[in-house]
Order: C-alpha cells, then sequence, then structure tokens
C-alpha cells in the first residue's frame, strides 16, 4: 500500500512539475521574445535534464558505478528519441521547423560523433570535459542570437509577468526531479514485490527512470499543443546531456569517465545511429507521424529486449539478432529512403530559402 501511495504520489508530482515547466518556459519564452524551441532546446532541456546530470555526477565520484556515468547520458539520449518522442509522436503527429532540422538536429549528431570520437581514448579527462563545456557554451550563444534574428512575430507572445513564469520554473523543476524519483523507487519496490527480477528492473526502471521529466515534460506539452516544446526538449536534452552533463563528470571526477567495452561497441553506435535516423524522419513532410513515433516505440522496446537477451545469454539472442540484422533494420532503412526521395522529389522551390 505504501508503495502504490508513494507511486501516485510520484506520478502526480511529474505530471504537476511537467505542467508548471511547460506553462512557465512558454512564458518566459514569450517575455524574453525567444521562440518556445529555444526555450525547449535550453531551459526546459536542462531542466528535465537535472536527474541524468545528479546520477551521472555521483557514478563519475564512485569507483563501483563508474560505468554508469557514461552509460546512464548515451542510454537516456536513446531513450529521449526512441521512447519520449515515440509515445509523444504517437499521440499526435509534431510539426518539426525547418530550424531544428538545418540547425539543431544537425548538432545533435555532431555532438554525438564528438563523443564517440572522444570515448575512443577509453577515458574522458578533464581535458575532454573542457572541449564539450566549451562546446556547450558556444552552441548556447550561437542558438539564442541566431533565434532572436529569425523569431517572427507571432511566435512569442509576451503573456504573464517574468516573475511569475521563474516561479513556475522554479516550482516545476524539483517536482519534476522529486516526481521521477519517488516514481522509478515506487515502481521498483513494485515490481520486486512481484517477483521480477534485479536486471529486468535495471534495465527498466533505472534506463526508463531519468528520462520521466522529458517524457512527463514532452506530453504535457502536446497536449497544451505547445508541441515545438516537445521537439525541442527531446533534442535539446540529447545536447545537453552529452555537453554539460558528461563535461561536468569529466572536468570534476578524480578519474574521468570510464568508457566500457560495451558503451563502444552497443550503446554509443545505437545512440549514433538513433541521432541519424532523426534527419530523414524530421525532414518527411517536416512532421513526425503517428506511424514513426510507433516506429520508434518499437525500436526502444527491441533495444532494451536485446540487452535483456545480452545480459542474460538467452537462447534466443542468436534469432533476435538475425531477424533485426538481417529483416528489420533494412527494412526501416529502405521505407525511410523511400520517403526521402519522395520529399525531395516534390519539393517545392524555395522550401528552403
Amino acid at each position: 500500500m505504501t508503495d502504490l501511495l508513494l507511486f501516485s504520489t510520484g506520478l502526480a508530482a511529474v505530471l504537476g512539475g511537467g505542467e508548471l515547466l511547460v506553462r512557465g518556459a512558454t512564458q518566459l519564452a514569450g517575455r524574453l521574445g525567444i521562440s518556445p524551441l529555444i526555450i525547449g532546446l535550453t531551459v526546459v532541456a536542462f531542466g528535465t535534464g537535472a536527474p541524468e546530470l545528479a546520477i551521472t555526477l555521483r557514478a563519475a565520484f564512485t569507483e563501483h558505478a563508474a560505468d554508469l556515468a557514461l552509460g546512464n547520458v548515451v542510454g537516456s539520449n536513446i531513450a529521449n528519441i526512441l521512447l519520449v518522442l515515440g509515445l509523444a509522436a504517437t499521440l499526435a503527429p509534431i510539426a518539426v521547423t525547418q530550424r531544428l532540422i538545418r540547425i539543431h538536429v544537425p548538432v545533435m549528431i555532431a555532438t554525438s560523433l564528438l563523443v564517440a570520437g572522444l570515448a575512443v581514448l577509453g577515458n574522458l579527462g578533464p581535458a575532454q570535459g573542457a572541449v564539450l563545456l566549451l562546446a556547450l557554451a558556444a552552441y548556447l550563444v550561437l542558438t539564442v542570437r541566431w533565434d532572436r534574428q529569425q523569431l517572427q512575430p507571432d511566435e512569442a507572445e509576451a503573456t504573464g509577468s517574468m516573475a511569475s513564469a521563474i516561479l513556475r520554473l522554479l516550482l516545476g523543476i524539483p517536482l519534476l526531479a522529486g516526481g521521477s524519483f519517488l516514481l522509478v523507487e515506487a515502481a521498483a519496490a513494485i515490481a520486486a514485490a512481484l517477483g521480477v527480477s534485479d536486471l529486468i528492473i535495471g534495465l527498466t526502471m533505472v534506463a526508463v527512470g531519468t528520462s520521466v521529466p522529458e517524457l512527463a515534460t514532452s506530453l504535457v506539452a502536446v497536449a497544451r499543443d505547445n508541441r515545438q516544446m516537445a521537439v525541442g526538449n527531446a533534442v535539446g536534452s540529447n545536447i545537453f546531456n552529452l555537453l554539460a552533463v558528461l563535461g561536468c563528470a569529466a572536468l570534476l571526477a578524480p578519474e574521468g569517465v570510464h568508457v566500457a567495452r560495451q558503451a563502444l561497441v552497443l550503446d554509443l553506435p545505437v545512440m549514433l545511429a538513433v541521432a541519424f535516423a532523426c534527419l530523414p524522419v524530421f525532414f518527411t513532410g517536416h512532421t513526425i507521424a503517428r506511424w514513426e513515433g510507433i516506429l520508434f516505440l518499437g525500436y526502444y522496446a527491441a533495444y532494451c529486449a536485446f540487452l535483456f537477451f545480452t545480459g542474460t545469454q538467452h537462447q534466443a539472442l542468436p534469432l533476435f539478432s538475425g531477424v533485426m540484422a538481417g529483416f528489420v533494420i533494412p527494412l526501416t532503412v529502405v521505407t525511410l529512403a523511400v520517403g526521402l526521395w519522395r520529399e525531395l522529389r516534390h519539393r517545392r522551390p524555395g522550401l528552403y530559402s
């Protein structure tokens, strides 16, 4: 009964925090003359990325949890696209602006490549951390400056006071972080009481747990018809995780951030593939359609299943891997390529002017 009460309390806090964060961020965008997309990419992304920062820093300073520092960030980035955007798009198609396709998704891809390249060294130390934090600073400055130049008059409306916007943000972020903690802890306790193994709990509750704030915020944003903030939150959180979270951990941790072999051969390649997959999905029709959202969710389920089969050395692993590599992935690539070709063929003149 206590676990159910904690679960309900955590769920209410997460939803309430998401509502406050979206309202406050939208209001702040209007007061500052910045588009909701940019607020989603920065303020909202940084707020929902707080759990990743806390967990990664703690792991980086703990010898026995060193592998978690990078794994938490990579796993969260995969979940932000496949799970968060997948579920949001399944509920309602999400229109994607040219700014996101031309600038912010390529930045996410470039950032993912940068981290993957640095990870080959086997350890991210202070020098690598400084590079990541400097890249974050440059991205923020250029993003806000470019957005002010491109903002359309009707994209940001000054509604409400600055004080109330900041108050909502200050209330929403702790509610999200605290609610997600309660939600994951209670869900893990309930699962354990039902006889679910520690491995399954780790692969599901812990993996998804740090993405609960992004998930709640994106769903609230979609429900309030602020879909640009939903997609901006997911993309911005990924950039924040790679540059700010890993940058701080690498810079401050005594031993740096250790790169496990599994991260190099599985998790980082999956993160890169997910980042690259955003371009054709977002570009085609400038919309994340419902079927694409369902596709994202399917791939996230497949990724979690692969982790489970690998972790347990399940006898179904060879068959599962063969089906994914020989049929599902090639079919998806062909489908996205055909959609991209059709979009290019029917593109109207001046679409990117």
